[in-house]
């Protein structure tokens, strides 16, 4: 009986490892396509030498 209760522990346990182990890779992807985005606006901006005054 205690056998069968820390198997299904166990395997309760690893389901939610690989859960939250997916849902981390899904953020790190997420957050990876985002910055991708935020370079493909920055490809819209003037790329020529950029003013600056100093005194």
């Amino acid at each position: 009986m205690k056998t069968k209760f820390a198997a299904s522990v166990l395997s309760a346990l690893l389901y939610a490892q690989g859960l939250l182990g997916f849902a981390a890779l899904a953020t790190v992807l997420l957050k990876e396509r985002a910055h991708a985005g935020e370079f493909a606006t920055g490809k819209h901006m003037p790329s020529g030498p950029s003013l600056l005054v100093v005194r």
